[in-house]
C-alpha cells in the first residue's frame, strides 16, 4: 500500500511536471511567435519607410537643376585641394572609391568598426548628397574667426588645441596675427540654415531648391541613427590648412581647420595624447610656407611630397624641441607610425603626400635637428629650418 501510494505520488509529480513544462513550452513557443510577428512587422514598417524615403528623395533630385551633379565635382576640385588624403581614406573606407591601399592599419579598422551598423541606404545617401563633405564646406567658407570655436564633438580637445595653436605662434617667427584656427562639427547637419548656405554658396543653388535639400538632410539625420546626428566621425575626418581668398558668399580667412572625426578617431586607438599638437603642428607648417612663399603653382606629385614632408619636418622639429612641445621623442614617433599610413599610396597622384618611410625619415630628420641643436633653448627661424630642409630633401626622397 505504501508502495502504491508512492508511486502514485510519482506519477502525480511527473504528470504536474509535464503539465508544467508543456504551459511553459506553450508560453515559450507563443512570446517566440510574438517576438517573430513583431520582428517582421518592424522589417516590414522599415522597408515601407526605406522606399517611401527613396521615392522622396527621387523627386527631390528630379527637381534639381540638371548641372547639380557636375557642380558638385567641379566645386570639390577647386576647394578641396589641400590634404586629399583625409578624404580619400574617407570615401575607400565608404566603399565610394576602389583603393589599393594597405587597408589593415589601425584607422581603417577603427572606422570601419564605425560603420558595421550601417546598411546601403545610410552609405547611399551619404554619397547621392555629398554628405561627407557638407561639415568641410561649411568651415571652409563660413567659419572664419577663431573667436566661440570648440574642438571635439563634446569640446574635449578646445584647451589643448587653444594652447597649442598660441604656442605655435610664439615658437615660428611668421605673421600669424591672420591666421584662425576652426572646428569642423557634423553637427551642422542637424542646422537647417547652415545646410541651405552650404548648398547655396557650394553648388549656386537658389532657396528655392536649397530649402528642400536641407529639409530631406533633417529628416535623413532623424532616420538614420547611424548617423548620429551627424556626430558620426565619418563626416569630419579631415584637417587642413587654407590660404584666405575672396569668395562670392564670404571673405575667406587664413585658417587651419580641425575635425572632430580625426581627432575622435586617433583617441580612440590610443594617441590622444600626441594627434591633437602632432596634427595642429603639421598644418601650421603649412602657413609657414604660405608666408615664405614656397607653395609654387607646379602640380605634380614632386611638388607636393616637398611641401607635405617639409610640413612633417617643421611639425617634428616643434613637438620635440625644448620651447616647443617638449614631448617625448619615443612617443611622437609612435603616433607619426600611425599616422603616416593614412592610405596615401597613390605614387603618380598630384596630392601625394609622400611614402610612409619618407614622412617618418622626415620627422625624424627635424627630431635630430632639434634634439642636436648646440644651444638647446635656441629657436631656428622658419628660414634656417626651411634652407636646411631644402639641402637635405634629396636624401630624404631616397628613403
Amino acid at each position: 500500500m505504501k508502495t502504491i501510494r508512492l508511486l502514485t505520488a510519482v506519477i502525480a509529480a511527473s504528470f504536474i511536471l509535464f503539465i508544467g513544462c508543456k504551459k511553459e513550452k506553450d508560453i515559450t513557443s507563443n512570446s517566440s511567435s510574438n517576438e517573430l510577428k513583431t520582428t517582421n512587422q518592424a522589417a516590414t514598417k522599415s522597408a515601407q519607410s526605406a522606399a517611401a524615403t527613396r521615392e522622396k528623395f527621387n523627386k527631390l533630385m528630379a527637381s534639381l537643376p540638371v548641372d547639380f551633379q557636375q557642380k558638385i565635382e567641379q566645386r570639390a576640385k577647386q576647394l578641396l585641394k589641400t590634404h586629399p588624403q583625409y578624404r580619400d581614406l574617407v570615401r575607400k573606407t565608404l566603399k565610394l572609391e576602389a583603393s589599393e591601399c594597405n587597408n589593415n592599419t589601425l584607422i581603417n579598422q577603427w572606422l570601419n568598426q564605425q560603420l558595421a551598423d550601417w546598411n546601403s541606404d545610410a552609405f547611399f545617401f551619404i554619397y547621392a548628397l555629398e554628405l561627407i563633405d557638407l561639415p568641410t564646406y561649411y568651415a571652409l567658407i563660413f567659419e572664419n574667426s577663431s573667436a566661440n570655436q570648440h574642438f571635439g564633438v563634446n569640446g574635449e580637445y578646445t584647451q589643448v588645441l587653444t594652447k597649442t595653436f598660441k604656442d605655435l605662434k610664439r615658437f615660428w617667427n611668421i605673421q600669424t596675427q591672420s591666421i584662425v584656427m576652426v572646428g569642423m562639427h557634423g553637427s551642422m547637419l542637424t542646422d537647417r540654415a547652415k545646410i541651405m548656405n552650404t548648398y547655396e554658396a557650394v553648388w549656386d543653388l537658389d532657396p528655392y531648391f536649397s530649402e528642400p535639400l536641407a529639409d530631406f538632410v533633417l529628416e535623413l539625420m532623424d532616420e538614420f541613427p547611424q548617423y548620429r546626428r551627424g556626430n558620426h566621425p565619418i563626416f569630419t575626418f579631415n584637417a587642413f590648412a587654407l590660404q584666405g581668398f575672396d569668395y562670392p558668399y564670404a571673405v575667406i580667412s587664413d585658417k587651419i581647420v580641425m575635425g572632430d572625426g580625426i581627432l575622435e578617431a586617433f583617441t580612440a586607438i590610443g594617441y590622444g595624447d600626441v594627434a591633437p599638437k602632432a596634427i595642429l603642428a603639421h598644418e601650421f607648417g603649412h602657413h609657414i610656407q604660405f608666408q615664405l612663399g614656397l607653395i609654387t603653382d607646379e602640380n605634380s606629385p614632386e611638388a607636393t611630397r616637398r611641401t607635405e614632408l617639409m610640413a612633417d619636418a617643421y611639425s617634428a622639429y616643434y613637438l620635440s624641441h625644448a620651447r616647443g612641445a617638449a614631448m617625448q621623442w619615443k612617443r611622437v614617433r609612435q603616433f607619426l607610425q600611425v599616422f603616416f599610413n593614412i592610405g596615401d599610396c597613390s605614387l603618380t597622384s598630384n596630392g601625394h603626400h609622400g611614402t610612409p618611410t619618407q614622412r617618418m625619415a622626415a620627422a625624424e630628420w627635424g627630431y635630430r635637428i632639434a634634439n642636436n641643436a648646440q644651444k638647446q633653448g635656441h629657436i631656428l627661424t622658419a628660414q634656417q629650418f626651411t634652407a636646411l630642409f631644402e639641402a637635405e630633401l634629396p636624401r630624404l626622397v631616397n628613403y
